[in-house]
């Protein structure tokens, strides 16, 4: 078997695949030998020729540092102190504050394009090899290979983080998330929400766009989403504000609405003698609790750990260390995947005495520190080993 031109290729220049290939370059001594396949790249001091992503993304306090030591984190964001879980219709509440875990903040708000943009000026600082594919399929024959028309390119190991979904567990949520951005008449600085209704998660998050404004996650069944992203302006905040109440005062869409259909999907960690996956081509979870980036940038994380040593000598077998990164992301991956699939489930079940205990489980989380501190300490930093 010759040597490959790269020790390390990457397919999906996207955040996850963008950060794992600056923390693979901070163990390598050869960073060039790392090849990062995407779309596009921005460059330093343009702005993309394109319209901005209309996503914005809660990132947690762990992922928020980890992306400053990258020196990949927008100075435009919203932090976010406090996290106020309640449920329509029931009683009981609880709130998660950064005081309670000895934290500046529990995570920030930041647009998808901003975090794009820092991600890939740091790559055009690092060394890394960028490559620009309008369509970059990672195949594992001998070597795992790109190959493009006439150009193959070959690394002793592939992990792939473009994005497609895995193939495995499938589940289908018969809900779809509206996405947009809203004014509210009495912000709460550092506040974000998360309400559950009977039909899917409704979270309002401080949004960099103004001080004022927070971005809507409204999960609901699809033909709720069709008629919302259809409504008239004042007929969309009229539902709006009958479903999340007067916590924010007056609430008033901005612009456009999105819809996305909501489902699983898990697939192996390991697929193939020399192959990885990572970020939503390893798992596309549920938005609740906005943790499938989260979970991503741990993939990354703990792969460029795994390998650290295995990049001084490359062209060792780097069988065993996948292996056991394989079996070290199990836990986190599955309980991850398991509260965010639990969660709109049980509140959305249309049964009064599981809404109540519902409900009940709230207000003995608001009530006692220890009993919130498991599903908050998650939330802020994932399950690490």
């Amino acid at each position: 078997m010759s040597d490959p031109d790269y020790d390390i290729v990457i397919t999906g220049a996207g955040p996850v695949g963008s950060a794992l290939a600056l923390m693979l370059a901070r163990y390598a001594p050869q960073p060039e030998r790392i090849a990062l396949v995407g779309a596009s790249f921005a460059r330093p001091g343009t702005s993309p020729d394109h319209a901005p992503d209309p996503r914005s993304i809660a990132v947690n306090h762990g992922s928020i540092e980890l992306l400053r030591k990258l020196h990949a984190w927008p100075s435009n964001y919203r932090p976010i102190e406090t996290v106020h879980v309640s449920q329509q219709g029931r009683l009981g509440r609880t709130l998660i504050q950064h005081a309670d875990l000895n934290v500046p903040e529990l995570g920030g708000v930041i647009s998808y394009t901003d975090l794009l943009t820092e991600l890939h000026h740091a790559l055009s600082n690092s060394g890394i090899t960028c490559i620009e594919l309008n369509k970059a399929e990672l195949q594992f024959n001998a070597l795992p290979e790109v190959v493009n028309d006439a150009d193959r390119i070959q690394a002793y190991i592939g992990v792939q983080s473009d994005g497609i979904r895995p193939k495995g567990l499938e589940k289908q949520y018969d809900q779809c998330a509206v996405l947009t951005v809203v004014t509210a008449s009495e912000h709460r600085p550092g506040w974000a929400f998360e309400r559950f209704t009977q039909q899917g998660p409704l979270a309002l998050l401080p949004h960099p766009s103004g001080s004022n404004h927070y971005g809507v996650v409204w999960c609901c069944q699809p033909d709720t989403a069709a008629q919302l992203r259809q409504a008239p302006e004042p007929d969309f905040n009229t539902q709006l504000q009958r479903i999340f109440g007067q916590r924010l005062g007056t609430l008033s869409v901005l612009g456009e609405r999105a819809v996305y259909p909501l489902s699983l999907h898990a697939g192996p960690t390991r697929i193939s003698r020399r192959g990885i996956a990572i970020g939503n081509a390893a798992q596309t979870v549920h938005p609740v609790a906005g943790q499938g980036l989260n979970l991503g940038l741990r993939d990354a994380a703990q792969l460029a750990h795994t390998l650290r040593f295995w990049l001084t000598q490359p062209s060792q077998d780097p069988g065993p260390m996948l292996e056991h990164y394989t079996q070290l992301r199990k836990p986190d991956r599955w309980l991850t995947t398991g509260i965010t699939d639990f969660l709109p489930r049980i509140f959305a079940t249309k049964q009064p005495l599981v809404e109540h205990a519902a409900g009940l489980a709230l207000f003995g989380m608001d009530l006692s520190f220890g009993a919130r501190m498991p599903l908050a300490h998650h939330l802020l930093q994932g399950l690490r080993r």
